[in-house]
């Protein structure tokens, strides 16, 4: 990939730097419940205010439609953000127009500004040409340090690279180089995890994975309907049955592009769902009854995908192979999360994980800090998986 960063941008004492940070933050009665993404920013705010620069932070929270919604208002912010940064954070009641240049004219060098919700207003999302002028107006320079909102072609996100020298940021730069040494340019041999639910959400990805894994590892809810196109006895487990076709074309095109796939040879079966539950192994192909449900990836098959990580250089991951918020059916999820993370802590193997109930997964193993890499952007980690162009993304290629 190349993409401009902020290497590349010269000369930024006195100039003003407007900022895109994905400050969509838990909050619960008025308060920061999770820090993370405002830690995740303070990389690129420092940065530039160590060279000197004004930084104006624009960012949205929630979902407010284009309406100024006092409970969607990112002023309670604030206070977190000064306490991480260690600096005073003005608050602009507006994120263009006299409010915000007041605020930024007013901030010396190195002083920090963040700007109200963009979303207030309905230009942002449909990324007005008007509107993003009146963004990039503000400043001198644009870097963008939200990657989880890259996918979202929004004017503060796509629009505003057009008028002002662009750069990625920090997290960024980091989250587009873990993705390139994934799947962009990887060691070989590469090996993919996708679990979940539905096959149906995530056809693109399995589309465009086959084409570029050595193998491919299939779990959770989805590797049912895998098996049930096969016609291997799956119960009363989780499966779109109507997938079957689809699921059998996959499988057709994995093995023209030399794509070795990966289902499971034996599952954890159970009746109920609950914690503690009476579950047993099952090997596939094995009579089930009405009421058993698969929930979990057997011993032979955890066992093999550990041998196949162990023989592999690159791992990308999307999805548990089990019900891991309820165990006992967290066994397989862990196991070979911690299998994946020690082989990337001895710096044998490039693991990159991301999206939906990864992190939470990942989290619940105890692994995610010995991971390569994981990310926490959701919906653009995953189109950045099936490989569409994302918007935020392409307006920094150099």
């Amino acid at each position: 990939m190349t993409f401009r960063t902020l290497d590349d941008a010269k000369d930024l004492a006195g100039k003003t730097a407007l900022v895109r940070v994905d400050f969509n933050v838990p909050m619960e009665g008025g308060k920061v419940t999770d820090d993370t993404r405002l830690r995740v920013a303070l990389p690129t705010i420092q940065r530039l205010r160590d060279a000197g620069a004004k930084v104006a932070l624009l960012a949205h929270f929630d979902r407010p439609k284009g309406q100024r919604v006092p409970s969607m208002s990112l002023k309670p912010v604030v206070d977190d953000l000064e306490t991480l940064l260690g600096a005073p954070v003005r608050f602009a009641d507006d994120c263009i127009g006299p409010d915000a240049v007041d605020a930024i004219r007013e901030l010396d060098a190195g002083g920090v500004v963040l700007l109200e919700n963009v979303r207030f207003h309905a230009a942002e999302e449909a990324n007005d040409p008007v509107f993003a002028r009146k963004l990039a107006d503000l400043g001198d320079l644009y870097v963008n340090d939200a990657f989880s909102a890259a996918h979202r072609a929004h004017a503060s996100t796509e629009g505003i690279a057009h008028h002002l020298p662009a750069y990625a940021g920090e997290s960024m730069r980091r989250e587009l180089d873990a993705l390139d040494a994934a799947l962009g340019n990887p060691q070989k041999p590469v090996i993919g995890i996708v679990g979940g639910a539905k096959v149906s959400t995530k056809l693109d990805l399995l589309k465009n994975l086959v084409g570029k894994l050595d193998r491919l590892a299939i779990g959770g809810g989805m590797a049912n309907t895998f098996l049930y196109a096969q016609g291997i006895d799956i119960g009363g487990s989780l499966a779109e049955r109507d997938m079957a076709d689809t699921a059998r074309e996959i499988m057709a095109e994995a093995e023209a592009r030399g794509c070795k796939l990966l289902l499971p040879v034996d599952f954890v079966v159970a009746t109920e769902v609950k914690p503690g539950a009476a579950a047993r192994p099952v090997a596939a192909g094995a009579a089930l009854s009405a009421d058993d449900k698969i929930l979990d990836a057997g011993p032979a098959t955890v066992a093999r995908l550990l041998e196949a990580l162990t023989a592999s250089k690159t791992l990308i991951w999307n999805g548990p192979l089990g019900v891991f918020e309820v165990p006992p059916f967290d066994a397989a999820t862990v196991t070979v999360a911690r299998h994946a993370a020690a082989l990337a802590k001895a710096s044998v193997l490039t693991a990159v994980g991301g999206g939906g109930d990864t992190v939470s997964a990942l989290n619940h193993a105890g692994v995610s800090d010995d991971m390569t890499f994981v990310s926490t952007a959701g919906g653009a980690f995953l189109e950045w998986m099936e490989g569409k162009p994302l918007p935020g993304v392409e307006a920094l290629r150099a």
